[in-house]
C-alpha cells in the first residue's frame, strides 16, 4: 500500500474506467511487452507511451455488429448508461467523435485508510481516430489526494469469426502512480477489464 497520498491508488480505477479489483491480471497483460513476438498496436501510426512503467493490454470478442460497438464506445455522453462507474461524461465539442474532440467525465474513488473518498475529474483529448477501426485518446485524472498525470488510452475494433474483437492498451505515468508500479498495474488492469465487461454486455443486450 501506498504511504501518504499515494495509498489512494489502492482505489481500482483506469483512466479510461474506474472498475472493482476483481480481474486478474496475469503476466502476460500486465508486463511491458518488447522484441518481435508483439509488434506494438496502434491508430494511424500512433499508441500508447512506450516509455511508460505502467501499462495493460487485453481483448474480447463481442457477438455484436461493429456498427454497434463503435457507437456504444463513442457516444461519450452516454456512458453512464451502461457503465455504472462513470458518474458524468460530456462532450467539449459537437460532431462524431475524431482527433481534436476533447470530452470530460467523472467517476469515484472510495476512501482509503490515509485518503478520504474523492470523485476523479478526467479530461479526455482524441489523438487519432479511424471511424470504425480504432481510438486514442489521453489526459489527466484528478481528484482529492490521487492523480495521473497522464493515462494514454488505445482502443482497435476488427470483424472476427462470432463479433468483433477488441483490443485496448493503457499507460499510466506520473510520479504518484509510479511510486508502486505492481499495485497501479493491477488497478489498471482492473479497470480496463471491467471496460471490457461492459462493453460486451451493452453491445450483446441490443444486438
Amino acid at each position: 500500500m501506498f504511504r501518504t497520498r499515494t495509498a489512494a491508488l489502492t482505489v481500482p480505477l483506469s483512466l479510461a474506467l474506474a472498475g472493482v479489483l476483481g480481474a486478474a491480471v496475469t503476466p502476460a497483460q500486465a508486463a511491458p511487452v518488447s522484441g518481435s513476438a508483439h509488434r506494438p498496436a496502434a491508430c494511424r501510426g500512433e499508441g500508447v507511451d512506450p516509455d511508460a512503467r505502467i501499462r495493460y493490454r487485453s481483448d474480447i470478442v463481442i457477438d455484436a455488429p461493429l456498427s454497434t460497438v463503435w457507437k456504444l464506445q463513442t457516444d461519450v455522453a452516454n456512458w453512464p448508461s451502461w457503465q455504472p462507474p462513470v458518474l458524468t461524461a460530456q462532450r467539449l465539442d459537437h460532431g462524431p467523435l475524431r482527433k481534436g474532440s476533447r470530452f470530460r467525465w467523472t467517476t469515484p474513488a472510495p476512501a482509503t485508510p490515509t485518503t478520504p473518498a474523492t470523485v476523479l475529474d478526467i479530461t479526455s483529448t482524441v489523438r487519432q481516430a479511424q471511424r470504425g477501426t480504432c481510438l486514442l485518446w489521453s489526459g489527466p485524472a484528478v481528484g482529492e489526494g490521487l492523480r495521473i498525470d497522464e493515462g494514454v488510452h488505445l482502443w482497435r475494433f476488427e470483424k472476427v469469426a462470432g463479433g468483433v474483437r477488441v483490443h485496448t492498451e493503457e499507460t499510466w505515468t506520473g510520479d504518484q502512480v509510479e511510486a508502486d508500479v505492481p499495485l497501479a498495474t493491477a488497478a489498471l488492469g482492473a479497470g480496463l477489464e471491467a471496460w471490457l465487461r461492459d462493453l460486451k454486455a451493452a453491445a450483446e443486450s441490443r444486438a
